[in-house]
């Protein structure tokens, strides 16, 4: 798995789900035209740019009147979702369902939103309020066409690509756990075998596609991980239980609907204005951005912040980033709450990267999400080993931090892994904390601290975890690149270190 996540790590995930789903639409368009799939490839074809085009034209006009800068590969995603869920057709009854579920879709964004985060699925509110008025209309409601057996090898491995660049695997398999058992239940309950029965709920029933391309969607996900994994077994119960109220039956986008509005409230649910309060070098490698926050903003030692910082020209990375506080919570840098997050500077950085070093004080950012689950135990009395692989000492720095400001004293060695020439970041508050530390580096750094202990190596090794001969009964945290996560929970576990959680920073 470290190759694949270094390959999908140099794309966004944006532009992961965009392409995955642009592999969708063309294999469907070469089915349809080699007549394997009843689709017409120029209806197909038309239909992408009447969606695409829809959804961006709205998005563009929303975003003039709420004076906000739209992220067009985000709408993009959602146009190539909802040409896959109405059947492509040159009517003007099809053409008319699939714009005003795009007119609808790109509109939610704005107008069912709070503090400018939206709150629902895009491309499920506009299936859904499409569906409501299709009776009145005369128009077909969304029929989830790309759930078909002719598509699911390319839906499952375009799926797949998306759940290992997005880490969902567990929130896609939770979703797709709860709906196949219900169908398969259900349908051996009227007679058919369970064979049978499960490939029916693969091959007919739209829980491959919903589950990696529209129950991962991150923006409307609530923040911790049992929060999460909750949605998803309602939603994936939801999607394949038939209930009819009033005017409204069940379909996968009232499922997601409805998912996305528990899930709105918990956590941090809208978006916050940061502002920048001022630069610093931490190391030579490392860059720090510190903010002040208009508002308090919520979240706990070790989870992470996503950034939507809009600029001309953006690379292949995208305009939303993602990055681990490097702060305590409520530690302030300017006149209100704020926090800092810190990145590696390389001689190439990315357009997002460029653009935030270049941002002066008093500019903005929004933090659209605040979540994560990599935190310390709440027990004090358990041991603890942390491993960071360079920029992966920043939510370690939130949660020595916030020990070392509540005065609170714990059983910590913290392993720090360093690239050749790079030098220890944060040794302040790391010695404030007053932890055991042991660096593992190609050479000695200059500037190590005495009492910190030195093992020469480019990796985590049996020679480093010797210098901690408790290692087996601490419980261990490992954060850095995915390359050197996996190769430490694998050094770990072969030492003896059986508790081991991980966080690592794919595309940082």
């Amino acid at each position: 798995m470290t190759r694949i996540d270094a390959w999908l790590g140099r794309v966004t995930m944006y532009r992961t789900v965009s392409l995955a789903l642009g592999a969708v639409v063309a294999v469907a368009g070469v089915l349809g035209a080699s007549d394997v799939m009843h689709v017409d490839l120029v209806a197909l074809l038309v239909s992408v740019v009447v969606s695409v085009g829809v959804v961006v034209v709205v998005s563009r006009v929303c975003g003039s009147v709420w004076r906000v800068r739209v992220h067009t590969e985000s709408s993009v995603i959602t146009g190539l979702i909802l040409v896959l869920l109405f059947r492509p057709g040159l009517d003007t009854a099809s053409l008319g369902a699939l714009a005003g579920a795009a007119a609808v879709a790109a509109a939610s964004k704005f107008v069912v939103a709070v503090r400018a985060r939206h709150v629902v699925n895009p491309a499920a509110a506009g299936a859904f309020v499409v569906g409501l008025l299709s009776g009145p209309l005369g128009v077909l409601p969304a029929l989830w066409w790309v759930a078909t057996p002719a598509l699911l090898p390319v839906v499952a491995l375009a799926g797949l690509v998306v759940v290992l660049r997005t880490r969902r695997a567990l929130l896609a398999g939770t979703y797709l756990g709860a709906a196949v058992t219900v169908v398969v239940l259900r349908q051996v309950a009227g007679g058919t075998a369970p064979a049978d029965a499960l490939w029916s709920s693969v091959a007919s029933y739209p829980m491959l596609f919903a589950a990696a391309f529209m129950v991962t969607e991150p923006l409307t996900l609530p923040p911790r991980r049992w929060q999460q994994l909750t949605e998803a077994a309602l939603v994936g119960v939801l999607t394949v239980t038939p209930f009819t109220v009033g005017p409204v039956w069940s379909t996968p986008e009232l499922a997601l609907v409805l998912g996305n509005v528990l899930a709105f409230t918990v956590g941090q649910r809208r978006a916050v204005r940061l502002r920048v309060v001022g630069h610093r070098q931490v190391t030579d490698a490392v860059r720090e951005v510190a903010f002040s926050s208009e508002r308090a903003l919520r979240f706990r030692p070790g989870q992470w912040i996503e950034l939507h910082l809009p600029h001309d020209g953006p690379d292949g990375r995208g305009s939303r980033r993602v990055f681990s506080v490097a702060t305590p919570p409520s530690l302030a840098h300017g006149p209100s709450d704020g926090l800092a997050v810190a990145f590696r500077l390389t001689p190439a950085p990315s357009s997002f990267k460029r653009t935030l070093v270049a941002l002066p004080p008093g500019d903005v950012v929004r933090a659209t999400a605040v979540g994560g689950d990599f935190l310390l135990p709440r027990r004090a009395d358990v041991p603890l080993l942390l491993v960071a692989g360079g920029i992966g000492i920043t939510p370690f720095v939130s949660q020595l931090g916030a020990l070392a400001r509540s005065g609170e004293h714990r059983d910590v060695v913290l392993v720090l892994l360093l690239s050749p020439g790079d030098e220890p970041p944060y040794v302040e508050v790391v010695q404030a904390a007053g932890v055991e530390v042991v660096v593992v580096a190609p050479d000695r750094p200059a500037s190590m601290p005495d009492g910190w202990r030195y093992v020469a190596g480019p990796l985590l090794t049996d020679d480093a975890l010797r210098q901690v001969p408790d290692a087996t009964r601490r419980l261990a945290y490992v954060s850095g690149p995915p390359r050197m996560v996996v190769h430490a929970r694998r050094t770990l576990r072969r030492h003896g270190v059986r508790r081991v959680r991980t966080d690592a920073f794919t595309g940082y």
